[in-house]
């Protein structure tokens, strides 16, 4: 009978380790991907009418490329484009239109320009769990291999390019 008194005190300990370590991670805030290091998964996306189609063979064609999850109805979407206009600049950025209606994703893209070399639809958003996809936006640096380098949740501006996405981009250009 004593022993049963002990197992909400072991179970409070043990949640409360548990909780305490996350507070000492290298980045509290960044959001762990278990794609890091591997193949990134395959798209089941189909295609974006009018707008080039993201074919699977891309994410392993030699050349580092930015993946980059986005819907119109996305209000950091938004705020992430001319990030993703200038970044396009350097390397081949893909977009992924995830659970979006598609007359509203082409309005978007024909109000604020389209980035994308080529585009995907996840309608269902089939694709997003098979990425790990916290939600919209969402960035991914892939390798020349096709090796995920780098998952950014969230908006990406201009410190994020400079302190993640561009340092991501170096390591899998000297891979």
């Amino acid at each position: 009978m004593r022993l049963l008194a002990l197992v909400p005190i072991a179970l409070f300990a043990a949640l409360a380790g548990f909780f305490v370590s996350g507070l000492f991670r290298e980045d509290p805030d960044a959001l762990p991907s278990a794609l890091i290091g591997g193949a990134a998964p395959a798209l089941n996306v189909t295609e974006l009418p009018g707008r080039a189609p993201l074919p699977d063979a891309m994410l392993a064609d030699g050349e580092v490329k930015l993946v980059n999850f986005w819907a119109s109805w996305c209000i950091p979407c938004r705020a992430e484009h001319p990030q993703l206009e200038a970044l396009s600049q350097e390397l081949p950025v893909y977009g992924i239109n995830y659970k979006d209606k598609i007359p509203d994703a082409n309005a978007f893209l024909e109000e604020l320009g389209d980035p994308f070399a080529a585009i995907g639809v996840d309608g269902t958003g089939r694709t997003g769990i098979d990425w790990g996809l916290y939600g919209v936006p969402e960035t991914f640096v892939i390798a020349g291999d096709g090796t995920v380098a780098l998952r950014f949740a969230g908006p990406i501006t201009s410190s994020v390019i400079e302190d993640q996405i561009r340092p991501a981009i170096e390591a899998a250009r000297a891979q």
